[in-house]
């Protein structure tokens, strides 16, 4: 019974480590998202190599960035300003890491809208879509180096959910998805054909709101992915592959 004991609370403390390691890894990539902000605020160029020097050292093990890493430390110390250093990072570090968060979030979507479709129970549907985001959220939290355990999750949910009330960007409807499909094509499809489509918008933008809130460095002018141009990327692809 002893041994019972310590093995269960060995294996809760390991549990606990766990878990605050991965809200360590998060506050940290929270960390250099402010820290770029104050950056940009303050116009404080050593403030802006202090960060570079971090995002350089949070992504040396990856090996997808190693190319990326090698032109920025050739770029950077011909930068004389904030803005076009924290600008030169998102473009050299960040662009191989958005493009992979990119494909997470039109794989999601594309996964979310036949199951909305398809699956003829009620509640079915709902957690399926649900499973789905929440594992795009841990995705994308991975990929940008914030890897999250249980709790952690659940934070990123949360903060992603604030992100998109903050945005206006919960409602999602026809007036979204009439310019990818042309005309007003949910009026013309089977119901359960349109919720499925809605869902996946929904899923994209979701999705978008993930990537802005795991990411390092804020979104620069320009380089937010549009959720339009998701959703038909990822229209195109599962019409495609049917």
């Amino acid at each position: 019974v002893t041994g019972l004991f310590a093995a269960f609370f060995f294996v809760l403390l390991l549990i606990c480590l766990r878990e605050a390691a991965a809200l360590g890894r998060l506050s940290k990539v929270d960390g250099l998202r402010r820290s770029a902000q104050r950056a940009l605020a303050e116009e404080d160029l050593n403030a802006a190599r202090r960060l570079s020097d971090q995002l350089v050292a949070l992504y040396r093990h990856r090996k997808e960035t190693e190319w990326s890493r090698d032109r920025f430390a050739e770029l950077a110390p011909d930068q004389m300003d904030a803005a076009a250093l924290i600008f030169l990072a998102e473009q050299e570090l960040l662009k191989p890491l958005d493009a992979m968060a990119v494909r997470e979030v039109e794989a999601a979507a594309r996964q979310v809208a036949p199951i909305t479709a398809l699956v003829p129970l009620a509640l079915a549907d709902v957690v399926a879509a649900l499973t789905a985001n929440v594992r795009m959220i841990r995705r994308i939290a991975e990929i940008y180096g914030g890897r999250s355990g249980t709790i952690g999750s659940w934070r990123l949910t949360r903060a992603v959910l604030a992100h998109l009330v903050a945005t206006g960007a919960v409602a999602v409807g026809d007036d979204l998805l009439e310019p990818v499909l042309g005309g007003s094509i949910l009026g013309k499809i089977s119901r359960r054909f349109g919720e499925g489509l809605v869902n996946g918008a929904l899923t994209a933008r979701v999705g978008v709101a993930a990537m802005a809130v795991c990411r390092p460095l804020p979104f620069s002018e320009g380089k937010r992915p549009r959720v339009r141009g998701i959703i038909q990327r990822a229209l195109e692809r599962l019409i495609g592959s049917s």
